[in-house]
């Protein structure tokens, strides 16, 4: 989308029971791996104390090793994205898979924007961004187009959304998200 005013877009957006705003200090991994029950999966589980999560899920969860939140959204069969804010519990699952078989841990927090999108508006918001079908129920994460641009789309709180986008795509999408929520 092409911004006419010539500015960024704005990082916050606050209409008619719509809050949108672009994560900061979140931290974003790939886990990668070739079987969703393998060595590596299990090395997630013992590191988080959680299994990876099951096909097209998303869960939030405390661990309580490091008592860090961490989010879990499935991607794809052999892709599931990680968030967390902690740096410490980040870097130490991070080593802690290092030695893993048959899969890896890849820091993809420079290259993956989070967008929050809450409140009640959000319901209306996000059907005129993509198709309805991408868009999750809680505890789910679905993949889809929004505003021309693929999207993962997890919802682990009633009422909120998080639109996980190569960071490349995060203007275009939040020019598109702006343009949206000026007709609410």
């Amino acid at each position: 989308m092409d911004n006419a005013r010539g500015g960024p877009p704005a990082n916050e957006i606050e209409v008619n029971g719509l809050s949108v705003s672009v994560e900061r200090g979140l931290l974003v991994a790939s886990l990668r791996y070739f079987d969703r029950t393998g060595s590596f999966a299990a090395a997630v589980r013992d590191a988080l104390g959680r299994p990876l999560p099951e096909c097209l899920r998303a869960i939030r969860f405390d661990a309580a090793a490091n008592a860090a939140q961490f989010l879990l959204a499935w991607r794809s069969p052999t892709e599931t994205l990680l968030l967390c804010q902690s740096h410490a519990a980040f870097f130490e699952l991070e080593q802690r898979l290092a030695a893993a078989a048959d899969g890896c841990m890849v820091n993809q927090t420079g290259g993956v924007s989070v967008i929050q999108v809450q409140g009640p508006g959000a319901g209306d918001l996000l059907p005129r961004l993509g198709a309805s079908t991408a868009i999750p129920g809680l505890g789910e994460a679905l993949s889809g187009r929004m505003a021309e641009v693929q999207v993962l789309t997890a919802c682990v709180q009633e009422g909120e959304f998080l639109l996980l986008i190569e960071r490349a795509y995060a203007r275009h999408l939040l020019e598109w998200i702006g343009a949206t929520a000026s007709d609410f």
